[in-house]
């Protein structure tokens, strides 16, 4: 029993490290793409595409948050599948806010880089 639970403890480091990993690849490469944009020679389709991945990325950080603050009780079990696919389930949510417009951020951000192209 002392083996599997050491086997258990490593695959949840390995897979809070991964998914630690995987957030800081996207924020670099949202990162990048957005300082190497020249908002003044993009096209508009690029400029509002930034920032829908700029919201989504915002929004599935929300996401994830607001999951941490959901207390839990000790009898009630993890669901495993929640555990594996839960930061897939959030980037969909996410996309899905975005291209329904609810919030509207991207379409303020972009509104926002356009009157500031000139400056």
């Amino acid at each position: 029993m002392g083996q599997a639970m050491a086997i258990s403890i490593g695959a949840d480091y390995y897979l809070n490290n991964a998914l630690t990993s995987q957030t800081a690849v996207k924020a670099d490469k949202l990162s990048s793409a957005l300082g190497s944009m020249d908002a003044a020679k993009a096209t508009d389709e690029e400029l509002m595409e930034s920032c829908k991945e700029f919201e989504a990325y915002l929004v599935e950080q929300m996401l994830k948050g607001m999951e941490k603050t959901i207390p839990k009780d000790e009898d009630e079990e993890e669901n495993p599948y929640l555990e594996q696919f839960g930061d897939v389930l959030y980037t969909q949510v996410s996309k899905t806010i975005v291209e329904n417009g609810e919030l509207g951020l991207a379409r303020q951000l972009f509104e926002s880089m356009k009157r500031n192209q000139g400056l």
